[in-house]
Formats: C-alpha cells, sequence, structure tokens
C-alpha cells in the first residue's frame, strides 16, 4: 500500500511542476514584454500613441471677387490642382523630390527650395510642391503612389483675373506670405503659405478680399491616416468688391495705346467725386503668372526687363512734365498779381534771360495769357519765371497737387518734386538762384512729377479749386448686397479768384477748339479742355547714357484734358513714353472721351483699327481626378 501511494505522488507532482514551469515563463515573458514596451521602447510607443489623436486640416478661403463700377466680374476664382508633400509621411525625402522631379518635368531644385522655404512649417502640414498641376502631372503622380508616399493632390482656389495684362497694375497680384510679413500685426493670424495681396487693390483691401479659412477636424491613426471627421466648418469667400473702374474706358484707353505703339500711363478720373475710371501703366504683366506662383526665372526676367513691367508708372513714374506745367504758372502768376490776363509778352523766337538765349517753340507774336496757353508759347513762361519768386510757383503747384501724395488707395505712391528755396537748401545745401526759375517755368530743371499729380492738377482747375482724392473702392459686398462706402474727403479746398479760373479755362479751351497744339482732342460739341507737353529726355547738348538706344532718346509726350468744359465730367492725364508727340497722347485721351460720351448717350462706341483686348471668358472649372483631396493645409 505505501509503495503504490509513493507512486501516486510522483505522477501528481511532474504534472505540477511542469504547470508551474510553464506559469513562471509565461509571467518572465509577459514580464520582459512589457520591460520592452514601457522601458526599453517607451519613447517609441509613447510617440505613436501621442499621434494618434485629433488634427485640424485648414480648408482654404476663396479670395473675394472683384466687379467694376457696371457690375462686371473682373477678378475671380477658379480651382487648380495642386501636388502637395507631407513630410511625416515620407522617410526618404531627397529620393522623393527627385523622383517627383522626374515623373513631373518639375526641376528637383525647384522642389527643394519650396521644401527649404517651409522648414519651420509643422512636418504634418502639407506643403505645395506643384500649383496648378497639368493633368498628365497630376496621372503620374497617381501612377507612382506607392513610391511617392507623403504625396497628395488638392484642389484649391486660385485667383484669376479675366482680363490678363489689362488694368494689371491697378488689380496687382498675389502671393506668399513672406516671414516678414508673417511677424506684422496685420498677419498675425494667418499662417504659412497662405496668398495675400502684394500689390495693387489686393495689397490695399486685402482684409476684405481674404475672407475666412474654414477647418475640418479629423481622428488619424499613428501613421497619420484619417480614421474618421468628427466636425468641418466650410471656409467663407472673401468679400465682393466694386470698383470705381470702368472697364470701358480702361480698354479704349489700352486699345488707343495699342494702335499708337508706344508705353506710358494714363489716369482718368471724375473730377467731381475722385473716382478713378481708368488708370493704365504699359507695359505690364499679366497677373495669372503670379497666382499659380510665379518661378524664379519669369520672376528674375521680369525685374531685368529695361522696360520695367512691374514698375507702375501712373503713380511710381516721376517726369518732367514739360509745358503741362504752365498751368500751374499760370495759375501762380495771376493769384499772386505779378500779372493781369491781358498783359502781353511779344514773342520772336524766343529771348534772352539772364543773359542766355532761351529758344521758344515757334514765333508767336505779341500774346496774352489765353493766347499763350493756347500756342504753348515758352517765350511768354520765360518771361513769367523772371518776375516770380520760386516759392511763389512752389506754393501754388503743391495746392493743386503737383509734388504731393495723392492718397489713392493704392500702394506705393511716389512723391513728386517741385522745388523750393528750403528744398535745394536741404538738399544741397545751396541757395536758390534766380535764373534757374526759368526752367522751371516751363517744366523743366528739378521739377519731376508723376502722371497722377497732374491729373489732380487738372481735374482741380476744371472743377474750380476742390482737389479731390482719387479712390477706387466703390462699395463692398458684405453678404447683403453691395453698400456703398463713404467717399474720401478732398485733400482740400483751393481758393482760386473766378477770374483766375475763367482765363485759364480759357486758355485751356483754345489749345483744343481754337488752333491751339490739341487739335487732335477736339470732339465736336463737347467743348474739350486740354493741354499738351513734350518733355526732353537728354539735354540740349545731347548726352547720352550707356545702353541707351535710338527709342530711349526720344521725348515724351503729355496731354491733361477735362469736358465739357462748363461742367467737366470726366478729367485725367495722358503720359506717352519715348512716343515725341503729344498729338499722339492727346489721341489716346480723345479715344477715351469718345468711349465715355458714346457709352453715356447710349451710342455706338468708336472702334481704333487694330485687334480687341482679350474679353472676359467664362471659367470652367478643371476635371477633377478622384485623387484629389480638397484640403489646403493641416494645423496641429
Amino acid at each position: 500500500m505505501e509503495a503504490h501511494g509513493a507512486g501516486g505522488r510522483d505522477s501528481f507532482t511532474v504534472p505540477m511542476t511542469l504547470l508551474r514551469f510553464s506559469v513562471v515563463l509565461a509571467f518572465v515573458a509577459l514580464g520582459t514584454r512589457f520591460w520592452l514596451l514601457q522601458v526599453a521602447q517607451h519613447e517609441k510607443y509613447r510617440e505613436l500613441a501621442e499621434n494618434n489623436h485629433q488634427r485640424t486640416i485648414a480648408l482654404d478661403a476663396p479670395r473675394g471677387v472683384v466687379l467694376d463700377r457696371d457690375g462686371r466680374v473682373l477678378v475671380e476664382n477658379r480651382y487648380s490642382l495642386n501636388v502637395s508633400l507631407v513630410r511625416e509621411k515620407v522617410e526618404d525625402l531627397e529620393g522623393t523630390l527627385e523622383l517627383l522631379a522626374e515623373v513631373s518635368g518639375v526641376p528637383a531644385s525647384t522642389l527643394t527650395s519650396v521644401v527649404e522655404r517651409h522648414r519651420r512649417d509643422p512636418v504634418y502640414s502639407p506643403i505645395v510642391l506643384i500649383r496648378d498641376a497639368s493633368l498628365s502631372q497630376v496621372a503620374a503622380v497617381a501612377a507612382h503612389e506607392l513610391e511617392l508616399p507623403g504625396l497628395i493632390v488638392q484642389q484649391l482656389p486660385t485667383r484669376y483675373y479675366r482680363t490678363e495684362e489689362v488694368a494689371a497694375h491697378l488689380f496687382g497680384y498675389v502671393g506668399e506670405v513672406d516671414d516678414a510679413e508673417l511677424g506684422t500685426p496685420e498677419f498675425q493670424t494667418v499662417r504659412s503659405g497662405t496668398l495675400v495681396g502684394k500689390s495693387g487693390i489686393e495689397q490695399t483691401y486685402n482684409n476684405f478680399l481674404m475672407g475666412r479659412d474654414g477647418a475640418r477636424h479629423v481622428v488619424v491613426d499613428s501613421i497619420g491616416r484619417e480614421i474618421d471627421t468628427v466636425g468641418e466648418q466650410m471656409p467663407v469667400e472673401g468679400r465682393q468688391l466694386q470698383l470705381t473702374l470702368d472697364y470701358d474706358l480702361q480698354e479704349a484707353a489700352e486699345n488707343a495705346f495699342a494702335a499708337g505703339g508706344f508705353n506710358g500711363a494714363a489716369v482718368v478720373l471724375d473730377p467731381r467725386s475722385g473716382e478713378i475710371l481708368a488708370l493704365v501703366s504699359l507695359p505690364a504683366y499679366d497677373p495669372n503668372a503670379f497666382a499659380l506662383g510665379i518661378d524664379q526665372d519669369s520672376w528674375g526676367a521680369l525685374n531685368r526687363d529695361t522696360l520695367r513691367p512691374l514698375n507702375n508708372r501712373a503713380l511710381q513714374g516721376r517726369y518732367s512734365p514739360g509745358s503741362i506745367f504752365k498751368i500751374a504758372m499760370a495759375v501762380a502768376a495771376l493769384e499772386e498779381g505779378v500779372v493781369t490776363p491781358d498783359d502781353t509778352v511779344t514773342c520772336r523766337g524766343g529771348g534772352t534771360f539772364y543773359g542766355q538765349f532761351r529758344q521758344c517753340l515757334g514765333t508767336h507774336g505779341t500774346v496774352d495769357m489765353r493766347e499763350a496757353l493756347e500756342k504753348s508759347c515758352n517765350t511768354y513762361f520765360y518771361t513769367l519765371g523772371e518776375q516770380m519768386e520760386i516759392d511763389q510757383i512752389h506754393k501754388w503747384a503743391t495746392a493743386l497737387g503737383l509734388g504731393e501724395l495723392s492718397g489713392i488707395d493704392l500702394p506705393h505712391e511716389v512723391q513728386g518734386l517741385i522745388p523750393s528755396t528750403a528744398w535745394k537748401r536741404e538738399q544741397r545745401g545751396e541757395p536758390w538762384y534766380r535764373g534757374e526759375t526759368i526752367s522751371v517755368a516751363i517744366g523743366q530743371g528739378p521739377v519731376d512729377l508723376t502722371p497722377l499729380s497732374l491729373a489732380i492738377m487738372m481735374a482741380t482747375v476744371a472743377n474750380g479749386g476742390t482737389r479731390v482724392t482719387p479712390h477706387l473702392l466703390k462699395a463692398v459686398n458684405e453678404g447683403d448686397g453691395f453698400v456703398p462706402v463713404p467717399r474720401p474727403v478732398p485733400r482740400s479746398q483751393v481758393t482760386l479768384d473766378p477770374t483766375t479760373l475763367a482765363v485759364v479755362t480759357d486758355g485751356l479751351w483754345r489749345v483744343v477748339n481754337n488752333g491751339g497744339t490739341g487739335r487732335r482732342a477736339r470732339i465736336d460739341g463737347r467743348d474739350v479742355l486740354g493741354k499738351t507737353g513734350t518733355a526732353q529726355v537728354i539735354s540740349l547738348q545731347g548726352r547720352v547714357a550707356a545702353g541707351d538706344t535710338e527709342r530711349d532718346l526720344r521725348d515724351h509726350g503729355w496731354f491733361v484734358f477735362a469736358a465739357p468744359a462748363r461742367a467737366p465730367e470726366i478729367a485725367g492725364v495722358v503720359f506717352g513714353e519715348h512716343n515725341e508727340s503729344s498729338g499722339l497722347s492727346a489721341e489716346v485721351a480723345r479715344h477715351v472721351m469718345e468711349t465715355y460720351f458714346a457709352k453715356k448717350d447710349g451710342s455706338p462706341r468708336p472702334v481704333l483699327p487694330l485687334p480687341p483686348l482679350p474679353a472676359t471668358p467664362q471659367v470652367v472649372p478643371p476635371v477633377v481626378p478622384a485623387v484629389v483631396q480638397p484640403v489646403a493645409a493641416a494645423n496641429q
């Protein structure tokens, strides 16, 4: 019995021992695993766990639509396909960029520079590598989806300028917000990569046009894949702006420049209100190139272009006004009592002033102020310059808006120059010599003015002395229809003697309607006021700058205008760069005025013998492949 009992205990002990051993091994294995997970690989799994959470994906808001005064849409949005990179999903960034360059045709250096510009952005935030990608580029990315992890195709709102180069300097262009802008209070809530206005009304009214971005809240797993959408706020489009711009007049002006075959600038406004009806600067550029993210080569070409297409000549170019300045001289001389309207000067083809003979444009005989303006007699105005102090001229010229900032709602306006005794003392440390006033009297010497300021001067004289503030914004649509914006207050009221106004406007009427120098601007029944001017590009001694071509040495032609004479509704300036003829500039002004009055009367509009400028085409949305993600960027 004892032997049998011992054998039974032994047979029971072995299985128990094996069980205990198995249990110990299991606990050892679990402990080891726990140690690996919680100690040895703690950082790895902590990071993975933290990445398995909600993420906010920003949805770009389209910028506001821009319309002209008649309600025509000129600037709007279209949707483009962009190839973007999410760096957190890419292990071999360099290899990914090289393969993308190979299949898309975009240089690897270009792609690398884009990534470098966004190096400070969160790694989960998509970076746009190829803006407005072609369907073939989108197809190439889709075909290499497994080899190109982290690349997505997005559908994003893109600025679209229907008129291409027409009114380009007025509209301006957009570009990615830069580091300097991000550091300012205005852009403190703007994220990197956002498109903002860089010039023109796009910059001035950027806060109106930007809109409010939306957001999509999603749950993502540890490798960044979206698991679920938990909420979404749709983006709100920017506010619509209606401009004072009349596209018919803008088109007429640019067509007339093209017909004449020269570049330059023009400003057309309503002298009663200061509303800008047209603003031209040629040559121009296509702002659509910036909306897509301009490449370095194209940007460099624009900046190297000797014709300076990025320069807004209307408010940034400074030029000698030539005989246009005689309007300011006439006002100053009459208001200061230097001459009376009937005082005469005899012109025998020129005269000697301070020991130097100065030639006139012709031999005009005995002329009073009205005739001097009509015939643009230099001898008469040289005589005024001999009799006047430079500070008297400065006083009245600046009162009319010359050499002053106009206050226009466009950025980067340049201030012109009307010399004075104080200016010369401060700038050159010298006194003003009376002999220098002779050149100033005919708009030469150190007189440098913008076309915009000359348009303001003409409007001020035409409307009886109100120096209006030029402006482009007419109304804003906050979502409930357009609401007119308050008209800017005039810069100043210039008190002019009625006799001064009568004499000067009579002289300007004669320029156009009585056989004067502005005959090409005559319009039957419209009583156009005008004044021509020719500004020398080089001195009479013929000094030539290195690299100047024959065209570069041609004189500039000016024409200022207003109509109708008794109650002007339209006024402005045309500056013909190197066109050698103020008559050609007068023809541009006539075509603009004829278009204005024809439109007002409901009559057929004048047609120039050249192809029309680009029309305003309908926008056709792109075909969106299935791989497209309508996502702009992702933020933590």
